[in-house]
């Protein structure tokens, strides 16, 4: 999307400084524009840029970009996918259905980065926000209580920008991550990914496979999945120093690699690149008046198709604590617990998506084989495959230590199903009648939405990203938005 001829100036001040125009800063910026806060978006390139590696939106995204008013249109647009399959190129060893997940969306919606990055913009955009696009962060200094950035405009002018808090949504390379001089331990291994969107031939195997299915060989992995417009994803390690792949280069990967018996199946490559995957997860998500999100705060291997997914989560659950700090009904202290909250989500991540892959490369036959007995085994084994959507949906991700004894937990993910969202308002729930209440019929006080929900066994208080704040509040609207600025997550 280019930059409009009619974009506004850079302003000189603002609360919030976002680097980085990709899925995250994008969402993060729409959720401010939604709140209210004062925003400023800048990203270095002149447009969404094409190619990009992101091809699928979980369920639990899906549910965050609702609140933002994103998911219709984009559903729309992509293609519903039952879930994952892993192959071992001659039958599937384990399947993961999303069709009994307990979420408005049990699929998973296939649709390239670019896709998603389109609807994010053009929804800021109805929610008046801009992208200032062809603007790179150069650096900034610490000015109490925020900072001072310096930024180059398209012409070269170099321009100053005061805020209150900055956040680095500017990926792997982060000049704010690298400013604020924050670490980015890991690994970076000589393993290279393959990505290309392909046009397979009509009645080929490959094109017959409706999930996203990784292929699992002795000559490698490759991961083949659906998109819109009739194309195909494919992902898959190669050596170092390969170039981006042309269709011949697609055609033997999927030769050595996907369905046995494949040849000739490519009709064309619609863009193709490389890249090197990394293992990385920052030391610190906050510093001060700074923030990471998204991929300069983690990045890991491509497996399961989550990166893009939690980086947007990283903005929901920033973007309401920056307004309620802003707008004075949070204390400062509540910025702490996005650290809190979501490094361990990503340190988990990178954990097991390293797991997957290194599990998923296995060149040794004898060694495949087991894995691949262990496999078959996982999926005849009752609640396994159950749990897996689960994990891939990203539905399992919660902010609690608390044990399950049956009781509502703090920190848990409340399914919409259960309390419908108002956006990005918080959500007192209250037993209710045997009949849901119509949008119309519910109340809103402030910040707070008030529903009555049928089955209810006590009131819960459910922040703006669908998270469980509080459980047993009193039921009078006025206590319980005096209670909204006491829940700081420990």
């Amino acid at each position: 999307m280019p930059k409009s001829p009619t974009a506004p100036a850079l302003p000189c001040h603002t609360d919030v400084l976002i680097s980085g125009a990709g899925p995250t800063g994008l969402t993060l910026a729409a959720s401010l524009a939604q709140l209210g806060v004062d925003h400023v978006l800048i990203d270095r390139n002149a447009e969404i840029q094409p190619g990009s590696k992101a091809a699928a939106v979980q369920p639990r995204t899906l549910e965050y970009l609702d609140r933002i008013g994103v998911s219709a249109d984009l559903v729309d647009g992509g293609k519903k996918g039952r879930g994952f399959c892993l192959h071992d190129r001659e039958k599937a060893l384990l399947r993961t259905s999303y069709d009994r997940l307990s979420t408005p969306h049990p699929y998973m919606l296939l649709a390239s980065q670019q896709t998603t990055e389109e609807h994010l913009a053009r929804r800021l955009e109805e929610l008046g926000g801009t992208v200032h696009r062809g603007h790179r962060l150069l650096g900034f200094a610490p000015d109490f209580p925020g900072i001072t950035a310096t930024v180059t405009t398209p012409d070269g002018t170099l321009r100053v920008v005061s805020a209150r808090y900055l956040v680095g949504c500017d990926g792997v390379h982060s000049t704010v991550r690298n400013a604020a001089g924050i670490g980015f331990p890991g690994d970076a291994p000589e393993q290279l990914v393959a990505i290309a969107d392909v046009r397979l031939k009509p009645g080929s195997r490959a094109a017959a496979s409706e999930d996203a299915t990784f292929f699992l060989s002795d000559a490698g992995l490759l991961l083949l999945s659906p998109l819109t417009h009739g194309l195909h994803r494919m992902v898959a390690s190669v050596p170092p120093g390969s170039a981006a792949p042309d269709v011949g280069d697609v055609e033997a990967l999927l030769a050595a690699r996907g369905p046995a018996g494949e040849s000739g199946a490519v009709d064309e490559v619609v863009a193709a690149a490389t890249y090197r995957a990394q293992e990385r997860l920052a030391e610190r998500f906050r510093s001060g008046p700074v923030f990471l999100v998204g991929d300069a705060a983690h990045t890991h291997s491509p497996a399961g198709g989550q990166g893009m997914n939690t980086g947007i989560q990283d903005a929901g659950n920033l973007a309401w604590k920056l307004h309620a700090v802003l707008t004075g009904v949070a204390p400062d202290e509540l910025l702490d617990s996005y650290h809190r909250e979501r490094q361990p989500v990503a340190a988990q991540l990178v954990a097991s998506t390293s797991q997957f892959a290194r599990i998923a490369t296995l060149t040794d036959p004898a060694a495949g084989r087991r894995r691949n007995a262990l496999l078959s085994a996982a999926a005849a084994t009752p609640g396994i495959t159950d749990w897996l959507a689960d994990t891939l949906a990203q539905l399992d991700i919660s902010y609690t230590r608390e044990p399950d004894l049956g009781a509502p937990r703090i920190g848990t993910r409340v399914s919409p199903l259960t309390v419908p969202p108002d956006g990005l308002r918080w959500t007192l729930a209250l037993p209710g009648p045997s009949a849901p209440q119509p949008d119309h019929q519910v109340s809103r006080r402030g910040p707070l939405t008030v529903r009555h929900v049928p089955g209810l066994s006590t009131t819960l208080l459910v922040r703006p990203d669908g998270y469980l704040a509080a459980a047993g509040v009193p039921t009078d609207q006025n206590d319980v938005t005096d209670l909204i600025g006491q829940c700081v997550p420990q």
